[in-house]
């Protein structure tokens, strides 16, 4: 599954709130936009099978169907594959190397990798 920038922009509001109208989409984005532009988003969303609308009043109210956490997956997956050559670890030392993660954070990915490592690495 790809989202564009925009349906990312979409699908973390309905995440974020587990549901959500144009209405509420609309007041959650920092963007300007019109009502009917997350109305287009909303509907591509669901032609896509990535979200579903059920009736309230004389709105909908729309429910995404993918876990945040396979979107960001398959997110990754493409990132690596497209930009880093198909190299988790050039994605990886990118990160590393760019120099914005803080000492919190790299303590907690040297967790994650040790973690990884006592299990054997691969999946």
């Amino acid at each position: 599954m790809e989202f564009s920038g925009r349906e990312w922009d979409v699908m973390n509001v309905l995440w974020d709130r587990g549901s959500a109208t144009v209405s509420e989409v609309l007041e959650a984005l920092q963007d300007e936009l019109a009502y009917t532009t997350v109305l287009t988003v909303l509907r591509r969303l669901e032609e896509k099978g990535h979200v579903r609308h059920e009736p309230e009043g004389k709105a909908h109210r729309y429910v995404p169907l993918v876990p945040r956490e396979e979107a960001q997956d398959g997110a990754v997956q493409r990132l690596t594959r497209k930009v880093f050559s198909n190299s988790p670890e050039l994605l990886m030392s990118r990160l590393l190397r760019k120099g914005t993660l803080t000492e919190a954070q790299l303590r907690e990915l040297r967790s994650l990798l040790e973690e990884r490592l006592k299990e054997g690495g691969e999946e």
